[in-house]
């Protein structure tokens, strides 16, 4: 009679963990998890631009065109109102594409989960959110840029526009990464009376409409402003396209600060994402 020898129980393969994948394959699935965020947006352009266009075109009419008609404007005031609602609308469409979108996925779609389960590090994962957003940011900027110059009959120099797009990526980045940390921090129920409580300050003490040094008879007003990380953007813009007479923050500070900025609100939106990640 032969004997069968036992068979034993085959050994599950290890799971895929972030740990056990290298980076640079850290870094593919990024890229893949951004191009498909990319993608989606790419289907909903119709949506998107409405959310990019409408605020700063009316904004850009009333203050730029009726206003400067009216007489109430002088005719320099558009080399100032300009590179400040271009500022505002890369840095506000960085921060709410960044912010909405994770209150969503933490709450309602729960489409955050799949993304968790993707091989990398969690801190990527939240960091792709702040990249996402500041590209959307980047695109609301820049497509304003020649509808502005139409409407209101202004011409910047060729040699600005690398620079000004490296201002606008930095801002918006800044904007993404304020948008991560209250997306993470703001309980969902809160989040609306979040935005009505933040964004209208933000707009209207962000040097969009006024240089920041024109503010040295009013003190206390240009303390408030220059708390807003959005002044440094509209400051910085402005530095490079405004005529010489518009005085302006030097672009080196802009920068400066805006890189602490970044930094102190990716830290502290990555350090929350890891926090809603784990509950």
């Amino acid at each position: 009679m032969s004997v069968t020898a036992p068979v034993s129980p085959s050994t599950p393969s290890p799971a895929v963990t972030p740990a056990s994948v290298g980076l640079l394959d850290q870094l593919a699935t990024f890229r893949a998890v951004l191009w498909r965020d990319l993608f989606v947006t790419g289907r909903e352009l119709g949506a998107f631009f409405a959310q990019v266009f409408l605020q700063p075109l009316f904004m850009l009419l009333i203050f730029g065109k009726v206003l400067k008609d009216l007489g109430y404007a002088s005719d320099d005031f558009a080399n100032v109102l300009l590179p400040g609602v271009i500022a505002l609308n890369a840095f506000l469409i960085g921060l709410e594409n960044t912010a909405l979108p994770m209150v969503m996925d933490f709450s309602f779609t729960r489409e955050i989960e799949d993304r968790l389960l993707a091989p990398m590090a969690v801190p990527l994962v939240a960091f792709e959110k702040i990249v996402f957003g500041a590209i959307r940011g980047l695109v609301a900027g820049i497509v304003l840029i020649p509808i502005g110059m139409l409407m209101l009959g202004v011409t910047w120099p060729l040699s600005t526009v690398i620079q000004v797009l490296g201002v606008l990526v930095i801002g918006a980045l800044v904007g993404a990464a304020m948008g991560l940390t209250f997306g993470t921090l703001v309980p969902p129920h809160r989040i609306q009376i979040m935005f009505t409580v933040t964004l209208t300050p933000l707009m209207f003490t962000g040097a969009t409409q006024f240089p920041l040094r024109a503010l040295d008879s009013l003190p206390w007003f240009q303390v408030v402003c220059a708390i807003n990380p959005l002044t440094y953007v509209s400051e910085a813009t402005r530095s490079l396209v405004a005529p010489p007479g518009v005085q302006s923050v030097p672009l080196w500070l802009d920068l400066l600060v805006l890189a602490g900025v970044f930094v102190l609100f990716t830290a502290i939106g990555i350090r929350g994402f890891m926090r809603r990640a784990m509950d």
